[in-house]
């Protein structure tokens, strides 16, 4: 299963997104062993409109664009739902054995996600209570795919 980053807003050259890039090379490396492979990122530009909504619905369009057809939807939101690391990797391991092909998961812009993804997303997940800069919570999911592939693959990296 092919496996999409999507991001509204870019992450500029530092720690940040050397971080966010080792986990995802490590993903990238490991991850063809258990059937997962890392497809791309998308960075897109955050909407300038002047009305949330508008900015929402317009970065969603973007969305929809780069959206593979039949793909998996996961998007980040602090309204989703939490899951621990072992269950993410047990998820992303069902859908891959059901034989989806693609998966995206989605990082919106300051405003959120529009409400028209929230209707057809597979997964709406939070990475906790707290709010997180877009910057650490790519590095937090780039860790967690990665440390998905481990769990699916009995590597020892993730400890209970």
């Amino acid at each position: 299963m092919r496996i999409t980053l999507f991001a509204v807003g870019r992450l500029k050259a530092g720690p940040e997104k050397e971080l966010a890039g080792r986990y995802l090379d490590r993903f990238l490396k490991s991850g063809p062993a258990t059937g997962l492979e890392f497809a791309r990122m998308i960075e897109v530009p955050e909407s300038r409109a002047s009305n949330a909504d508008v900015r929402k619905r317009e970065e969603a369009a973007l969305f929809e664009k780069a959206l593979p057809d039949n793909a998996v939807l996961v998007l980040l939101d602090e309204r989703g739902k939490a899951l621990d690391s072992e269950t993410f990797a047990s998820t992303i391991g069902q859908w891959r054995d059901q034989g989806k092909r693609d998966m995206m998961l989605a990082i919106g812009g300051a405003d959120g996600l529009d409400p028209g993804l929230h209707a057809r997303a597979d997964l709406v997940l939070n990475l906790g209570k707290m709010t997180w800069p877009h910057q650490l919570v790519r590095i937090l999911i780039a860790e967690q795919l990665y440390r998905a592939v481990t769990i699916l693959s009995g590597h020892p990296y993730h400890r209970v």
